[in-house]
């Protein structure tokens, strides 16, 4: 990885300016960071927060204050150039601004991960697609496989960060079926950088307790609840990668958790032939 390039602003700076406009990291309206609504203890170095009702599913009046603050809270850590814990559609991971080369480094370190070892980008609707990757499939395809449990991998644009994956022209995408993250990336703003929040080589995460090894390296861990039943080793499988990088073919490059579906899609809807 190429010299860490510095993230915008200071810690301090973005946590007393972040609001919930849209807009690009750095971009954010002044205004008041609340605090999170009671917050569970968690080891020193990370803030636990606890999203209100099932953390895949929108929160509705009177918890959507809690849900909000829970934004609030990560996306200040993120536009500071932390890396935060969430939930997802399959596993917990780690995330952080994918346009900030010294968090990438970060997340690597801290997970023990080789450097020669992709991370995929979050984003948070399908029309960002196109501004990230050189899609060579249709759209419906698009709209079919995502938001879900696959990562689709595709060319990348110059629209990326080009310390983010430096030894590949390709880059897996990810919108996760979970309506905390997808809120999460559109009020950040820009792409995130997600991995599995647990050490290289180690069992993926259902529920924040089996990576609290981590939870100190963390500025702030969202707890969701369990993933799925908490213990079902379908969901440990992570998602289904497919390579869509070649016209006409698809590769796959991890089954994960979506491998029947995923395929009958890209071959009895679209015709798509495995690449091998």
């Amino acid at each position: 990885m190429s010299p860490a390039r510095p993230c915008r602003g200071m810690r301090a700076a973005v946590a007393a300016s972040v609001g919930l406009s849209e807009g690009p990291a750095g971009s954010a309206r002044r205004g008041r960071l609340l605090r999170p609504p009671s917050p569970a203890p968690a080891a020193p170095g990370a803030r636990l927060l606890r999203l209100p009702g099932s953390g895949a599913v929108r929160a509705a009046n009177p918890e959507r204050a809690g849900w909000t603050e829970a934004l609030r809270a990560a996306v200040a850590e993120l536009r500071a150039g932390a890396v935060v814990a969430v939930p997802t559609d399959t596993l917990y991971g780690l995330a952080c601004s994918a346009s900030c080369s010294a968090a990438l480094g970060a997340v690597y370190r801290l997970k023990g991960r080789s450097e020669d070892k992709p991370l995929a980008v979050c984003l948070g609707r399908v029309a960002d697609v196109y501004r990230y990757c050189h899609v060579r499939v249709p759209e419906g395809l698009l709209k079919d496989l995502l938001p879900g449990p696959v990562t689709l991998v595709l060319e990348r644009s110059k629209e990326l960060n080009k310390d983010l994956n430096p030894f590949t022209p390709l880059v897996g995408i990810r919108i996760p079926d979970h309506a905390f993250i997808q809120d999460l990336v559109q009020v950040f703003g820009g792409p995130l950088a997600l991995t599995s929040a647990n050490l290289s080589s180690q069992a993926s995460s259902l529920n924040v307790e089996e990576f609290q090894d981590l939870w100190p390296q963390l500025s702030l861990v969202i707890d969701g609840g369990p993933i799925g039943d908490g213990q079902s080793s379908e969901y440990r499988l992570g998602s289904t990668v497919v390579d869509l990088s070649v016209p006409g073919k698809f590769g796959i490059l991890r089954p994960g958790c979506a491998l029947e579906s995923t395929t009958a899609i890209l071959q009895q809807k679209y015709g798509l032939l495995p690449s091998h």
